[in-house]
């Protein structure tokens, strides 16, 4: 029925219950409750966490900024006074709790709110979850006016003008939610096919192999797992839109509005649909907001500069509506229900009479970011893109020859040597990238929201607002023509939503290189280095070549270094299989020689050879964690005998060793070398066996093939590391150093030729 103009409801001394509490619009419904209905009590639903039960978390969102004004006004003691007097915490989830009998109301509004997540996990939250709650409704004798909190877009694909009424479908939910949760044992099921997992295992194969088979393993394990949730993203949209919907989320919306009817239309149920929620106009204070919501990634982005166009039709119309209008709704609807068996249905939000074209949010927020340009480090201020909207199938052109381009260039960069000109390539290129996801992601999402030819009608809302005394309309309207959007987008919504993001850039600015934390003072941690690369600027081919040409007149050089380039391409291709098929192959140039006289060599020259490739930072951070108390230790593949030099700034040095017969070197290990996925395996022993608290220590490499050393520990850091490294390291937000050699010895030229072709250790 529509409200009698001349009777504005209050909620009293009603008893609420409130589904939802710890998310955005649940905050401010909260917030609302306690600060304007004062008579009310609520009763407030929360799902326990590992370690955090129901009440704590109750207990932390009082100290969110949603309650700070409160807090300012009233003072810590007697809001958490006022909330304990006030406020009942239930824990656990609906199908696992009794609620009270004596309940009024329910502004039911727990949801997921992702657009794209796995169809049975959009159903168990949107479907189930409904059903779930007038389960419980009815376990407990309860007769309560039930608000659901729904969403405009439930409407699904179409244009024109959409009224405030049951929706027009024939979807059978049931059918549906049956369907949608069985739908991961059946994909679980086909992930496992052969011909899937041979493809897993290729592809983990080409981009970890040097990692060890182990982390193969792992690769291929994650891929098969990402290959399922991608499948039921898909299963979710493609069911969504076969059926009219743009996507599962309000597929799901949808069909838990019909649930709702069914269960508890025969009663008293009112459902309100809230367009797009952004921050707040008024109340609880202008700007406020919880994270970011639907449009928030689109301005920051663009405000960043990677949004050069985004696929939308200009006159579209983008139906915001500030948090507090959509709270005083909800709260208006709540103490006006319907009569019994005539469910109510209301739109909140500004398309109908205040309505913001896809062009006008464009225009506003470039028009903020130009007074208000982001920060860029070094570089100034980023200078946003103008856009001229050329047409959904355009910027499908421009975005998929980009990713192509990207992927091209990726794939060449992965197989040059490790340079500080590769990993800035890398940089630009990893940004290009990330920069490409995120357009692809929301351009796929938010199309159909940016192309919508379609008006929600609110009159019914909008009666209701009238009922409203003109000197309570500031504290409880939601009028949406009081909007100016340009003050609105430009004053409020953009400075709330571009803070965090500016004090990060602002953090960002200055020196390239990242800044070494600050080291704990422990004795039960340890900081485990790699050699070569890492701490000396060198590899196992120049430790070679300096030993065996030191033994040779100067007359033979040419023909040693001929021999060794004629030798590259099989080394080459030992490395590429396993970095300890290369070492075992290529130690074998030692066959024959004096073990004697080489420790004697390296003990009289090529030690300060070895010292003059050390790299200045690597020994300061040495012997910082040495002045913290940490252990420190030497892992790598290199001959023991050519690290006796560097020995005293370790407590233990890991080194492989040759075998000997009678004095002189067989060209034989005597054990397997500690490579990629064997130091990983020896530390965690090592840390087993003398108490190291691994979470808590450090290790530096420069090769992609330490990767399991460095997830080892709880703080990783690349050195200088190699394509492959540093694309891992960036994606794990890895600290990422830049060591440079204090000196470059003679020959260095001619050695780097020989050995740059080879990232060996």
């Amino acid at each position: 029925m529509t409200p009698d103009r001349h009777e504005f409801h209050r909620l009293g001394s009603s008893h609420v219950l409130l589904t939802g509490a710890t998310g955005f619009l649940g905050q401010a419904t909260l917030e609302k409750l306690l600060s304007s209905h004062p008579e009310t009590r609520v009763s407030v639903l929360i799902r326990p966490r590992p370690n955090q039960p129901a009440q704590r978390r109750f207990d932390g969102l009082l100290r969110k900024p949603v309650f700070r004004r409160l807090r300012e006004q009233l003072g810590e003691e007697e809001l958490r006074r006022i909330a304990a007097e006030r406020v009942t915490v239930i824990e656990g989830d609906l199908g696992e709790v009794t609620l009270p009998g004596d309940i009024d109301v329910v502004v039911h509004g727990a949801s997921t709110v992702s657009f794209d997540p796995p169809i049975d996990e959009a159903f168990r939250t949107n479907v189930s979850g409904v059903v779930t709650l007038y389960e419980a409704l009815q376990r407990a004798g309860a007769d309560p006016h039930v608000v659901h909190v729904s969403t405009a877009y439930v409407a699904g694909v179409r244009k024109g003008v959409v009224p405030e009424d049951r929706l027009d479908h024939t979807v059978d939910w049931r059918t549906e939610l049956e369907g949608a949760l069985a739908t991961r044992a059946d994909v679980e099921r086909d992930s496992r096919r052969p011909e899937v997992l041979r493809k897993s295992v290729s592809r983990a194969q080409g981009e970890h192999r040097k990692a060890g088979p182990q982390s193969v393993v792992a690769a291929a394990e994650e891929a098969r797992q990402a290959w399922v949730t991608d499948r039921l993203v898909d299963y979710g949209r493609a069911r969504a839109q076969s059926l009219g919907w743009p996507d599962v989320y309000t597929f799901t919306k949808a069909l838990g509005e019909r649930a709702a009817e069914e269960m508890w239309g025969e009663r008293r149920l009112s459902i309100v649909r809230p367009a797009i929620v952004e921050s707040s106009l008024r109340h609880p204070h202008p700007g406020w907001i919880d994270g970011y919501k639907m449009a928030d990634p689109l301005i920051i982005a663009y405000g960043r500069g990677i949004l050069p166009e985004f696929p939308g039709l200009p006159d579209s119309v983008v139906d915001i509506i500030p948090v507090d209008h959509v709270v005083n709704a909800t709260l208006a609807v709540a103490a006006a229900p319907p009569e019994r068996g005539t469910p109510a249905y209301f739109h909140v939000g500004s398309g109908s009479r205040n309505p913001l074209s896809f062009r006008g949010l464009y225009e506003n927020v470039r028009d903020y970011f130009r007074k208000h340009p982001m920060p860029a480090g070094e570089r100034g201020h980023i200078r946003v893109p103008q856009w001229r909207f050329p047409g959904s199938r355009q910027v499908e052109m421009m975005l998929s020859g980009s990713e192509r381009a990207t992927a091209v260039a990726e794939r060449a960069l992965l197989r040059l040597p490790a340079s500080g000109k590769t990993r800035e390539w890398m940089t630009a290129v990893h940004r290009q990238q990330t920069n490409l996801d995120f357009l692809r992601r929301y351009a796929d999402l938010y199309q159909a929201y940016t192309q919508a030819e379609v008006i929600y009608d609110d009159s019914r809302t909008h009666a209701l607002h009238r009922t409203i005394p003109p000197e309570l309309v500031d504290e409880f309207g939601f009028d949406p023509s009081v909007i100016d959007w340009g003050h609105y987008l430009q004053e409020v919504h953009s400075p709330s939503v571009t803070e965090l993001m500016r004090g990060f850039s602002r953090g960002r600015g200055g020196s390239r290189r990242t800044a070494a934390p600050a080291l704990p003072e422990r004795t039960d941690i340890a900081a485990v280095f790699d050699l070569e690369g890492t701490i000396v600027a060198s590899n196992l081919i120049e430790s070679y070549l300096w030993a065996r040409l030191s033994s040779l007149p100067r007359s033979q050089w040419s023909g040693e270094l001929a021999d060794l380039a004629r030798s590259l391409p099989r080394y080459l291709r030992a490395e590429r299989r396993d970095r300890g098929d290369f070492v075992r192959a290529f130690l074998r140039r030692y066959e024959g020689a004096d073990m004697a006289g080489l420790r004697d060599l390296v003990d009289d020259t090529l030690g300060d050879a070895l010292l003059q490739r050390v790299m200045p930072e690597a020994v300061r951070r040495i012997r910082a964690h040495r002045a913290a108390g940490h252990k420190t230790i030497l892992i790598t593949g290199t001959v023991d005998v050519f690290v006796r030099p560097l020995a005293g700034l370790f407590d233990e040095v890991v080194a492989s060793r040759m075998h000997t017969r009678d004095g002189v070197l067989t060209g034989y290990l005597d054990s397997p070398p500690l490579v990629d996925e064997a130091r990983a395996a020896w530390l965690r022993r090592h840390a087993t066996d003398t108490g190291i608290d691994l979470d808590g220590s450090y290790a530096y490499a420069d090769s992609y093939s330490d990767r399991p050393l460095l997830e080892a520990v709880g703080n990783p850091g690349a050195v200088n590391p190699d394509p492959s490294l540093y694309r891992h390291a960036k994606r794990k937000h890895w600290r990422i150093y830049e060591w440079g050699a204090h000196t470059r010895g003679r020959g260095d030229v001619l050695l780097d030729t020989i050995t740059g072709t080879v990232s060996a250790r």
